[in-house]
């Protein structure tokens, strides 16, 4: 892995388990970063410190010699990122790496009560948000009028800022929802505390990062969620409010699109997705179930059961068109060692004809999908060291993955812990 930057995306709807690979590759990595997103979506990686669920945190904080950043393209709710590190320090893991961009957008509390009451209002298009504040704080930061964490080191910049934007999001909030206003001086208070508190870890980033490129260092970017909750290539509306892309990636980091040589994409050997969208492989019977069962599929931030579905190649396919994947992660092959048929989705049909790419998403909710059923192994995978380990009808259900998305194989799951990666 030297001098690579990489950047690791989801191919379906999130969810994957891109946390347990890039758990795995930081190991060799000098800097981590997350370049977009907030605390709506968790990460699980099992190592040997434990079993972490991390929310805002890069996954390469588990090597102490990795620098890890939260990068410009994030929002980071203050007290959610202290708690998180108190938890993981609690464990015996350092936290000194941990920098934050001056740059990255503040989620405020005013924020998280507008998530919660804004997706009640949208009726039939409700996206069924964590409920963290993420779509409101980069509303804000679009509309310009956000609070940086730089914001959080100078009092009179908070203040003028804050006094002229709570205004706004109070008569919002009283007169359109009927809530309770926020009061300006407590939350200059608040903001003023957390500043202080994550002030050493708040700096310009962009030194790091040119430092890194120039000595010619081992960049890995973390991405959350995917493509397909994208906020322009994803099923809009159901979709997050920034761009978990490579191209998300460079903006959201600093890092101009040539300097990165390597995009993998993870895909879960099913689908699952949290949250409402097309999802036409959905499972509503009682495999979906098994299956559900069976991966321990709930959501690592609101616990919430994720939808289930069988292998969508056709947004698999999708998605890692849109990011130049280089190499595909496949990860939870464990969960279909008992199955004696696997189906999966090669296209769709739409009124009576057949359909190979995406389409809108208004039509997407009104495909069927369009499978071709393998043979499963039914035996037990989650003790194999190599591919070649895998029984045969593993290793062709793999290869026919990479066939139908028209990507090679990087690695692939067996197991939740780090070692439990088989390497192509």
């Amino acid at each position: 892995m030297a001098g690579t930057v990489t950047v690791v995306v989801g191919t379906q709807w999130g969810d994957e388990g891109k946390g347990k690979l890039v758990d795995l590759l930081s190991k060799e990595a000098d800097l981590c970063m997350r370049f977009q997103g907030g605390g709506n979506a968790g990460h699980t990686v099992v190592n040997n410190y434990g079993e972490f669920k991390l929310h805002l945190v890069p996954c390469g904080i588990f090597n102490a010699n990795c620098i890890c950043v939260m990068g410009t393209g994030t929002v980071i709710d203050p007290q959610d990122l202290l708690a998180e590190m108190e938890a993981i320090a609690s464990k015996g893991v350092s936290v000194e790496q941990l920098v934050i961009s001056d740059r990255a957008h503040v989620v405020m509390p005013y924020h998280k009560l507008l998530d919660k009451v804004e997706d009640e209002a949208r009726g039939a298009y409700r996206v069924e948000t964590t409920g963290r504040g993420i779509g409101p704080a980069y509303t804000d930061k679009v509309g310009r009028i956000g609070i940086r964490f730089h914001d959080l080191l100078h009092e009179d910049i908070l203040r003028a800022k804050l006094s002229a934007v709570i205004k706004k999001h109070n008569a919002i909030l009283t007169h359109v929802y009927g809530q309770q206003p926020f009061d300006a001086e407590e939350l200059i208070e608040a903001a003023l505390a957390w500043g202080q508190q994550l002030k050493p870890r708040i700096v310009d980033t962009m030194p790091i990062v040119r430092a890194a490129l120039q000595e010619n260092k081992n960049v890995l970017l973390e991405g959350q969620l995917s493509a397909m909750k994208d906020i322009d290539w994803g099923s809009y509306p159901f979709v997050t409010s920034s761009s978990p892309t490579a191209a998300g990636a460079s903006a959201g980091s600093g890092i101009p699109p040539r300097y990165i040589n390597r995009v993998i994409g993870v895909a879960k050997a099913y689908s699952t997705q949290v949250g409402t969208g097309p999802m036409p492989t959905e499972l509503h019977d009682e495999m979906g179930a098994h299956l559900r069962t069976l991966g321990g599929e709930f959501g690592a931030t609101t616990g919430r059961p994720r939808r289930i579905g069988w292998f969508d190649a056709v947004v698999t396919r999708y998605v890692t068109e849109i990011n130049g994947c280089t190499d595909l992660n496949i990860t939870k092959l464990d969960v279909l060692d008992t199955l004696a048929e696997i189906p999966v989705c090669t296209g769709y049909r739409y009124k009576g004809e057949l359909i190979e790419h995406l389409p809108d998403p208004v039509i997407h909710e009104k495909c069927e999908p369009v499978y071709e059923v393998l043979p499963g192994w039914q035996q037990s995978t989650e003790q194999a060291k190599t591919l070649a380990d895998l029984p045969r009808n593993a290793r062709n259900y793999l290869d026919r993955l990479a066939e139908l998305v028209n990507v090679r194989i990087h690695s692939v799951g067996v197991g939740p812990n780090r070692d439990q990666t088989l390497m192509a």
